[in-house]
Order: structure tokens, then sequence, then C-alpha cells
């Protein structure tokens, strides 16, 4: 065999394998002018359609508060810690009472004085009685005023006194007051009038009660000074978790301190941000569904409670605000956590569908490519509800079971669609 091969020279296998290359290239174009296009198809199914619009945000609470020192101080007490649930009006910290200004020492000396006021006001009659006979004298008073003004219309006694040979004598007649006499008695009446409506007034005022005038300015000075007396303390705006702990007792700290972060974890929100294009699909009470990278393999649902009615722009992007509940938040959600959250704008069962993929549009109208006979057959087709992947068919002669075409022809005469 190797005497053969070597009879022959090197250049004649050289023009050997040029010869078999080209007609191994003769024969492969050959070849792949017979193939035949290979479609890819799926059956037309009926099914339900769910159509939602994803977008992300943070987790908040519905209530937040951070709690901060009003005035200066050394830490006396601190009740609460990182994770403690607290009630409305929960006292967290105080301070030491011989820190604070003394202004805020005096404080508890007025509240007692000013809740002794109020507790007299409401409960006890003298003020009543006072001013109900400040009422009867001053009601005496205009009714005397008034009679002898009166008498000044007509002829009055008066009575002239004069010396007979060293001794005061007397006489009486009738006669008009003087025009002094009259100007006197008018303003005597006039003072009299004014003064029994102040005293009618001040007893109405005490017949308030607790709706008084009188009632709600002592109660005002109670606020005053328990709001004075409250700055030596921290307490829960509302019911929640502490969520943030920050002073130790015997620290020093001064107005404007940041001692605690509450947050009422009940209630679970979080806000994303929703194209202008999909936001007249939102609407409230929508369903969402929620995934959290921190949280694996979970999902949670929850409720859209509130539409933003005014966008804004950031680069040229108009969104707006859709904040969404959530309904089965646990105790590995976290305020400020990142969500992917899928709010559900449509839902319709039983429908044929039509991958969106397959759909074509020619000459203005949308298309699909049905397989029959292994030849594409274009198909006109109107869809309606739309989701990522598939949209119903509303109007078309597709049946259930078709074949579809999902990278149908294009229209160009290239074998494939794009």
């Amino acid at each position: 065999m190797k005497q053969f091969f070597s009879r022959f020279s090197r250049r004649t296998w050289i023009i050997v394998g040029v010869v078999a290359i080209v007609l191994l290239v003769i024969i492969f174009a050959n070849s792949s002018g017979n193939d035949v296009v290979a479609f890819q198809t799926t059956p037309v199914e009926r099914g339900n359609l769910v159509a939602s619009v994803g977008a992300t945000g943070s987790v908040r609470a519905k209530q937040s508060a951070a709690l901060i020192w009003q005035t200066s101080g050394i830490v006396q007490s601190v009740n609460v810690e990182v994770g403690s649930r607290v009630a409305r009006d929960e006292a967290l910290a105080s301070l030491d009472k011989n820190s604070l200004s003394q202004n805020i020492i005096l404080a508890e000396a007025d509240l007692l004085s000013a809740q002794k006021a109020l507790e007299d006001l409401l409960t006890s009659d003298t003020a009543r009685l006072e001013a109900q006979k400040a009422v009867d004298n001053a009601e005496k008073a205009y009714d005397k005023a008034y009679n002898w003004r009166m008498k000044l219309n007509g002829k009055i006694e008066i009575t002239d006194y004069f010396y007979e040979f060293g001794v005061l004598k007397s006489r009486q007649y009738k006669g008009y007051a003087s025009e002094d006499t009259v100007v006197t008695a008018d303003k005597d009446l006039a003072l009299a009038e004014a003064r029994l409506a102040d005293a009618r007034r001040a007893y109405e005022r005490l017949l308030g009660g607790a709706d008084s005038a009188e009632a709600a300015a002592a109660e005002a000075r109670v606020a005053a000074a328990q709001s004075t007396l409250n700055m030596a303390y921290l307490t829960a705006p509302f019911d929640g978790t502490i969520t943030q702990a920050n002073p130790a007792a015997g620290d020093q700290v001064t107005a404007g301190t940041v001692g605690f972060r509450i947050d009422d974890l009940s209630h679970l929100l979080v806000d994303v941000q929703v194209s202008e294009v999909d936001i007249n699909s939102v609407s409230l009470g929508q369903p969402g569904m929620l995934t959290f990278d921190a949280i694996l393999g979970r999902e949670y649902h929850g409720e859209v409670v509130q539409v933003g009615q005014a966008g804004d722009t950031v680069q040229g992007v108009v969104s707006f605000t859709v904040t969404i509940e959530l309904d089965d938040a646990d105790e590995l959600v976290k305020p400020g956590m990142t969500a992917a959250v899928n709010i559900v704008v449509e839902e319709v069962k039983d429908v044929v569908l039509i991958p969106n993929r397959a759909v074509r549009l020619v000459d203005g109208d949308r298309v699909v490519y049905v397989l029959i006979d292994g030849l594409p057959v274009q198909v006109k087709v109107k869809l309606g509800s739309t989701s990522g992947t598939d949209s119903t068919l509303v109007e078309g002669d597709i049946k259930e079971g078709d074949l579809i075409i999902l990278n149908p022809p294009s229209t160009n005469g290239m074998p494939f669609g794009g």
C-alpha cells in the first residue's frame, strides 16, 4: 500500500485535494437548496388571562414617627428597646427632674393649680350662685334708675330749702326737672343697663358647665401646663413597634436629639411609580403580587389603596405614585425593603389565547399564521385584553387546537418573521 501511494508526486496529491473540496462545496449547496423551512408552532388553547402592571418600590409603615427631645437634660429611665410593642401615650423615656430647666419644674405646680381651678369650676356651685346674686342686684339697680328716669318725664316733687329767722326750713312743690338732672338720669340708666347685661352674660357662661368659656379657658391652662411638663418625657404617639432606640440612662440630650423611631408594622405599604401609559388601567382595590430580593421563594399579596392623581416628570418620563397595602405581611417584611410589584389590572377567564410573539402587522391589520397542510396561512385577527405573553382573541377564523406559527414568514419574502 505504501508503495502504491508513493507512486504519486506531492503535486498530484494537491490537485486531488482541491478537486475534492470543490465537489464537497457543490454537494452542500445543492442539499441546502432542498431544505424545508422549519416553523415553530403551538396549538391554540383556551384559558385564563391575567393582565398586570409591574413596578418596584420600597416598603414603609402606614404610620411612622421619629420621637425627638424637646428640651435638654439627663436621661433618667428608658422603658423600651428595639422590637418592643407600645401603646399610644405610653411613656418610653424620661429625663431627670434635677437636670430640667426651671419652667418645666414649675409646670408641675401650675398643672395642679389649673386642674383644681377647672374642677372647682365644673363641680362647685359657689361661682354660679354668686353670679346669680350679681344678676339680681343689677336688675334692682336698673329698675331704680329706670323708674327715676320715667318720673323726670313729668312734674316731680321738688323740695326747696331756705332759712327763716335763722332756722332751716323746707317747702315742697311740683315742678319740672332741670336739663342737668335729666342728663344725669340718662347716664345712670345706661350704666345700670350695661352692668345688668354683663352680669347676665357671666351667669349664662357659668350655666354652660363644661361647654362654658370659663371652662374652656381653664382647660387651656391645664393643657399648657401639661404640654410644658411633657417636655421631660418621650411618649408613643400611636400603637406601634419601636424600630430604633438611641437613648440610654445617664445620656445627656439636647433639644432636637432623636430618641426613638416607632412604626405601625401592622399596616405595611409599598409606593411604586407607574408610567402614564399604564396609570389609567390601575384603580383602587385591584390585587397585587409582591416579591422581595431579601425573601427568597415567597410571594406576598396586597391591594391598591391609593392612586396618585398628579404625575411627576423625571428625565422626561411621567409617572404616577400608586400605593399597595400588604395583606399577608409577616415578620420577614421590614420597612425599607425593595419589593417587585405586579398589579393585576384585568383578569378574564375561559378565553381563546393568542401568543403575542405570533402576531404580525400587515397593511395596518393584525394577523397570525396558521400551519395548514404544512403551509403558513395568514388569518386576520382582532385582539382584546393582553398580558406580557398572550392576548385574548375577539374575532378571527381561528379555533381551539389550530397550530399557530410562532416564527411566521415576514412580508418581505424572507423565510422567518422578526
